[in-house]
Formats: structure tokens, sequence, C-alpha cells
């Protein structure tokens, strides 16, 4: 999966498969976490909020089955 650099300071990237509905995760760390069954549009909205930690904390990390790939 394609990832996309972004401007954070705990994310590196991430990236989105629309088919599968697969959201991936790259952290300044190092490590890989995928997210499954998330919507296109919570993609969207990640990608498009200022603050991209807060906004997965907020939306993604507790809502959405996921695992480490990395």
């Amino acid at each position: 999966m394609e990832r996309y650099s972004v401007a954070s300071s705990n994310i590196a990237s991430i990236g989105y498969d629309e088919p599968s509905q697969t959201l991936e995760v790259e952290f300044l760390n190092g490590s890989i976490y995928q997210y499954y069954n998330v919507p296109i549009n919570i993609y969207d909205q990640l990608m498009n909020d200022p603050s991209k930690g807060r906004f997965l904390n907020t939306y993604i990390k507790n809502a959405y089955p996921y695992s480490r790939v990395g």
C-alpha cells in the first residue's frame, strides 16, 4: 500500500486502500498499524485535519479493529 508523508509530531505517513477500506499508519517510531473497515470519508477527514494524531486518537483508534503489521 502506498503511504503519503504527513506533517505530524507522531505520524510519519498514512495510506489507504479503498477496496478493502484499510487505513495504514506509520508512526515516527517505525511501527506500522492497519485499521480495518475505515470508510473513505474518515480517511479524507484524517488527511484534511491539521492534527493527524489527535484525529486518529479521537475517531479511529478505539472505533475500528486494527493490527500491528510492522
